[in-house]
């Protein structure tokens, strides 16, 4: 099996236990501390988040790209290691000194859980996730993180009973995160090792970190600023309502894109090997795959939104139902913008291409939050997400049209997108004739799977023009191989 199809399986397997375990402890936490409680944790963490993102400066994407580019060359890969990560600690301290200071002055709501969470910054010091995912060491990473994830959950069963437990839930979330980064240092050696660099080295990583910093602040401000602004312009029960609202969008989104972490050193290995054409044919492939698995989960999720979120979070969240019906669609967008980002933008250092298009979803999403949170709240912030999402994804694909056949991709698998939709409809009257909550989510689910799943293997047996079931799968499974 190649190193492609491992890392896709060990982080496809990553991203399903991050799925079920949200599922497992989503509804517990929604009825044990309320749509405030996840409200005061959200928009707190989202605070820090952004100090977090200053202490990392854009070194997931860089950090990633550099790495790949000298890993063959043990020397070079400790060198280029020891003053990317010196920086990173660098900035990390400066970053944990004016978070103290934001504390001390500004903070006046809530002070306890805004002191927990810097623990989270603290864990930004020891973040070296970029290095294993340079190296496409992706099973080590997959290992560390499952087990954290895993005992992160029982502590959470164990010791958040009641809603004065907040506190709690934000310590045992927050160590977990510090926890899951320091269990990297112990292998590091086996790879390479921190040797003494001069400061030029180290400040050299800068400007290159800062250009892809820029949009990384950039998509911050339509993925963590709604949360900021609804919590000043409205209250901690809309953050509570959209924070949940967005996890079950981020589920979703994170299975479809986890093809794109693999992809990215991958691909960036084989562009600074001049092998441009495999690269695009890796492309092609995952433009397929990723429409058809967002075409699914986006109209089923819009379908079943309505009586899932009253069901799992409670009723406190019913009116999650409608945010996640809206944010449903952005998944689509998400998930081809995530292609052009990790499989091309990225790889070939088009870093202009990819700055513009997120300034462009953070404008939209900022004018449009301030212009409907007022009067919508949590929805007016959903709609400036869609908005923004759709603005980034259109920029891209109009960025790549001339080096990269974007517009066949997309045309070619349309139909994916048509199947969705008439799953769509077909599923959604189901509600008028079944009316018990779960025994009609089940339904929804096993008639869209049977629907989708139908119309695929038709559109296959077209395409393929193999009508033997057995062969038709042989077929299908040689057509998306990757090696």
């Amino acid at each position: 099996m190649s190193n492609i199809k491992k890392n896709f399986i060990y982080n496809f397997m990553y991203q399903i236990l991050t799925m079920i375990l949200p599922i497992i402890t989503a509804p517990y936490i929604a009825r044990v501390l309320g749509t405030e409680g996840i409200g005061i944790y959200s928009y707190t963490y989202s605070i820090v988040y952004y100090f977090m993102l200053f202490a990392m400066l854009g070194l997931n994407n860089y950090g990633n790209r550099q790495i790949a580019k000298v890993r063959k060359n043990k020397k070079e890969l400790s060198k280029t290691f020891s003053s990317i990560y010196f920086m990173q600690l660098m900035i990390s301290s400066i970053m944990i000194i004016i978070y103290i200071i934001y504390l001390c002055i500004f903070v006046k709501e809530n002070v306890n859980i805004a002191i927990i969470q810097i623990i989270y910054l603290i864990s930004t010091a020891f973040d070296i996730n970029w290095f294993f995912f340079g190296l496409e060491k992706f099973k080590l990473t997959v290992t560390r993180n499952t087990i954290i994830k895993i005992i992160t959950v029982g502590c959470i069963f164990i010791f958040v009973k009641e809603r004065a437990d907040l506190y709690l839930y934000t310590i045992i979330m927050a160590v977990g995160t510090l926890l899951s980064q320091l269990l990297l240092w112990p292998f590091v050696n086996k790879f390479t090792k921190l040797t003494k660099v001069k400061f030029k080295d180290i400040v050299r990583h800068i400007r290159p970190c800062l250009i892809l910093f820029i949009p990384v602040i950039a998509v911050s401000l339509y993925k963590i600023m709604d949360k900021v602004m609804i919590g000043n312009m409205s209250s901690m029960e809309q953050v509570g309502l959209y924070e949940n609202s967005e996890k079950i969008i981020n589920i979703i989104t994170a299975l479809i894109t986890a093809l794109g972490t693999v992809m990215l050193p991958k691909i960036s290995n084989l562009v600074a090997n001049g092998e441009l054409e495999k690269g695009k044919k890796y492309i092609e492939k995952s433009m397929e795959f990723t429409i058809i698995s967002s075409s699914a989960l986006s109209f089923g999720l819009i379908a079943v939104a309505p009586t899932f979120a009253p069901l799992f979070f409670g009723e406190e969240f019913s009116s999650a139902g409608t945010i996640i019906e809206y944010l449903s669609v952005t998944t689509i967008f998400i998930s081809i913008a995530n292609v052009i980002r990790t499989q091309y933008l990225i790889p070939h250092e088009k870093d202009r291409s990819y700055i513009i298009s997120v300034i462009i979803g953070a404008v939209i999403n900022i004018i449009l939050n301030i212009l409907l949170i007022p009067k919508y709240q949590a929805i007016g912030a959903t709609i400036g997400t869609i908005f923004a999402e759709f603005g980034v994804m259109l920029y891209q694909i109009i960025a790549v049209r001339k080096e990269i056949e974007i517009f066949k991709y997309l045309r070619n698998n349309f139909k994916y997108l048509v199947l969705g939709v008439v799953m769509f409809l077909v599923v959604v009257p189901l509600k008028n004739i079944i009316y018990s909550d779960w025994r009609l989510i089940i339904v929804q689910v096993i008639t869209g799977a049977v629907i989708y799943l139908t119309g695929f293997t038709i559109i296959q047996m077209i395409e393929l023009k193999e009508y033997n079931i057995v062969e038709l799968f042989k077929k299908v499974l040689s057509k998306y191989n990757i090696n």
